[in-house]
């Protein structure tokens, strides 16, 4: 009778995996060798540091960017001096910066002109071909507030000193010149006069060709340096809201017979462009990171297979003693995710890491997007999946005796 029971029950129902079993039974694989489980999980991590540290410094250069245009405004229009339909150099008139302050909803205007036959040199003894490519420009005294540049050393020309031989040189011109800090025993020969170095500007992003100028006041150019008083660049600032409006009068505004010789531009596009070619070359990166995370998935898949060929005897056990090719697949599925969670999380750290130091380094806001650690985690996830599936569905499919019966 109690045979007759015993064949008539069902066969009993396996053990439920609970998620605190997957991770411990997934976890066996690197705890037993871990120096493997170390260099796949590498892989991931190299792949994933790439990924963030690329988007991590593109995005601190673009609000570096961004905050540098909040500072200086973009709401500033440089007007040039083009050319002639003969291919000369066009001059502006000399009332050209007058007449622009005539519109309305131009803010501030303040001009520098050309001095083209004046060259700058250290002292009388530098041999008239090495220029150093420093151009000299006679300057308004309200041109830094206009442009948003500040000095570096010294100060800025004022109402005193734009009428005697004052010159500030643009941060790179010091450099070239060998003029670390203005003073009143500082001195360069300009045009073949001595002029004093009263100050030295800080880089000028929206105006980066005073950045090679030595500059000088409107009325000494005009007595000493032969400078005859046309504007070379007009640099105006306009209300942000009917920037477009002012922008197309620009040009007739500053040349009335001849608008077609003046060119408008607007120096922050310049800036967003330049923005805009690094966010390609981002790209560019981006893909290699791709790659390095491709090849580390591929290494985690090697490991499995090699895996799941070492524990075969493990394997057999497991299901001799009732575990289902689920479980089985179950098992070394969550030791591939886990293998790569690891390289993944280590891979946001080094990243995250590196693109703090290098911001930090450059001056910038460290910035990491949400979006790029959420990605970088999914797509951990998804290479631990691809690359464990394969060697989970052959472990599942061993059976008992084969697998007992390998040495």
């Amino acid at each position: 009778m109690a045979v007759v029971e015993l064949a008539d029950r069902p066969p009993p129902v396996p053990a439920r995996m609970r998620p605190r079993d997957v991770l411990r039974v997934g976890a066996v694989g690197l705890r037993t060798r871990p120096l493997r489980a170390f260099l796949s999980a590498l892989g991931i991590a190299i792949g994933i540091a790439a990924m963030i540290g690329v988007v991590g410094i593109s995005s601190s250069s673009g609000a570096e960017l961004d905050r540098t245009l909040s500072a200086l405004g973009t709401n500033l229009l440089t007007v040039s001096s083009g050319r002639t339909l003969l291919g000369e150099e066009a001059k502006m008139p000399v009332e050209a910066e007058a007449m622009i302050e005539r519109i309305g909803p131009v803010d501030a205007v303040s001009a520098v002109g050309y001095v083209a036959d004046a060259k700058v040199y250290r002292s009388e003894e530098i041999p008239r071909a090495q220029t150093g490519g420093i151009s000299v420009y006679a300057a308004r005294p309200d041109l830094l507030a206009t442009v948003g540049a500040a000095p570096r050393s010294g100060t800025w020309l004022n109402e005193a000193t734009h009428r005697y031989p004052a010159v500030v040189l643009g941060s790179t011109a010091a450099e070239r010149l060998g003029v670390p800090a203005a003073g009143p025993d500082t001195q360069v020969v300009v045009g073949g006069e001595r002029f004093t170095v009263v100050g030295i500007l800080d880089p000028v992003p929206l105006a980066t060709e005073l950045d090679t100028a030595a500059l000088v006041g409107w009325p000494v150019a005009e007595a000493v340096l032969g400078f005859d008083g046309h504007p070379t660049t007009l640099y105006t600032r306009a209300e942000e809201a009917r920037l477009e409006s002012v922008r197309e009068v620009l040009a007739g505004t500053a040349n009335p017979q001849a608008p077609n010789e003046v060119e408008v531009s607007r120096p922050s596009d310049a800036l967003a462009a330049k923005q805009a070619t690094s966010q390609a070359f981002t790209g560019l990166l981006l893909g290699v990171g791709a790659v390095a995370l491709l090849v580390g998935g591929v290494g985690v898949a090697n490991t499995m297979v090699i895996s799941v060929l070492e524990r075969r005897p493990e394997i057999g056990l497991r299901r001799s003693l009732g575990a289902t090719r689920g479980q089985i697949r179950t098992q070394f599925l969550a030791e591939s995710l886990l293998l790569s969670a690891l390289g993944g999380a280590g891979g946001l750290l080094l990243g995250t890491g590196v693109t703090a130091g290098y911001a930090l380094y450059q001056g910038w806001p460290a910035v990491v997007p949400a979006w790029a650690t959420g990605g970088g985690l999914a797509a951990t996830l998804a290479i631990g999946a691809v690359a464990g599936l394969y060697p989970a569905v052959r472990a599942s499919r061993l059976s008992p005796t084969e697998a007992l019966a390998t040495p």
